[in-house]
């Protein structure tokens, strides 16, 4: 495949967007279909790569294109494969599957070549959050043409309970033997988590109107919506985050936000790859929630202020 662009909805009636965004089609090297969504910006410093989380979709980060425009920045961002609108490999589309985490590295590709190929300027900078931190890692070590990197709480591992880690492995394992990996996760299902709990004590932000948002947008475009990962995803990304967490974190200018109030990613795996990256950061906001860039608008200004300030530095 030569992963030729070709026009792909964008739901601007939800995305609270900059105006001029466009949306595209790339077939990646292996034959599955993403969508990419380029912002350009007048007179841009440069362009960041926006890496969405599990269950994200483009028009969620419409906001952020926003943000990085007012800062001089252009955004390329994309549904990764088997979520937003970007193909999904299984007869039920709720359920959030891989056959290898790797995969998600022909994504990347067609994310980067469609940057290019719109002109959109570079230096480019990479901002990712949650699984795509993990995506991103990855890119890094394997050479993503980016000046500086900004984690938004980084899945470098998954928070599970000490004592429940041997569980998730034998499970994950055993059902990939027996042939059952297509099954959701244990205490997973069908509905997405935005739809399937209300904003009071939720994990993902502590600002009732992003989160009423974040629903507002699944709600008008459900085939946006994801649900709960499957037995080999869960198999996949823990030993792709084992993996990552053995090798030496690149010599790049790197800024990781993690929230106070972290409850879906495993902190100490955080802690630990910062303290041996050369050169980079922990910055920790008290009382944020895993989406520091949904949460309220203060926590938002900080994030964006404090990307822009890395890009600015090294563009």
């Amino acid at each position: 495949m030569d992963g030729a662009a070709a026009p792909a909805p964008l739901y601007t009636d939800i995305a609270d967007a900059p105006v001029g965004g466009i949306a595209l089609w790339r077939t990646c090297a292996d034959g599955v279909r993403v969508r990419v969504a380029l912002w350009p910006c007048e007179g841009a410093k440069g362009t960041v790569l926006l890496f969405p989380g599990r269950t994200e979709y483009i028009e969620k980060y419409g906001p952020a294109a926003g943000e990085l425009a007012e800062r001089g920045y252009a955004m390329a961002c994309i549904d990764w494969r088997g979520q937003g609108l970007a193909d999904r490999p299984l007869a039920d589309p709720a359920r959030g599957h891989v056959g290898r985490f790797a995969e998600y590295q022909f994504d990347v590709a067609e994310l980067v070549a469609a940057a290019r190929a719109a002109g959109l300027p570079e230096p480019f900078h990479l901002i990712a959050h949650s699984m795509g931190g993990s995506i991103g890692l990855r890119a890094l070590q394997e050479g993503l043409p980016v000046r500086s990197a900004v984690f938004s709480a980084p899945m470098w591992g998954i928070k599970i309970h000490v004592a429940a880690r041997p569980l998730a492995w034998a499970v994950g394992t055993g059902a990939r033997m027996a042939r059952r990996g297509h099954l959701y996760a244990p205490s997973t299902g069908p509905v997405t988590y935005v739809l399937a709990n209300d904003a009071p004590g939720n994990v993902l932000t502590t600002d009732p109107d992003m989160y009423a948002f974040m629903q507002r947008q699944l709600r008008a475009h459900p085939e946006l919506a994801l649900g709960g990962p499957t037995l080999h995803w869960l198999l996949e990304a823990l030993r792709e985050t084992r993996a990552l967490a053995g090798r030496v974190p690149p010599a790049l200018p790197c800024l990781c936000v993690m929230g106070g109030n972290e409850r879906v990613v495993d902190t100490g795996r955080i802690r630990s790859v910062m303290a041996r990256w050369p050169g980079g950061r922990l910055e920790l906001i008290p009382g944020a929630e895993h989406e520091v860039m949904m949460e309220t608008p203060a926590t938002r200004q900080r994030f964006y202020d404090s990307a822009a300030a890395l890009f600015d530095a090294e563009g």
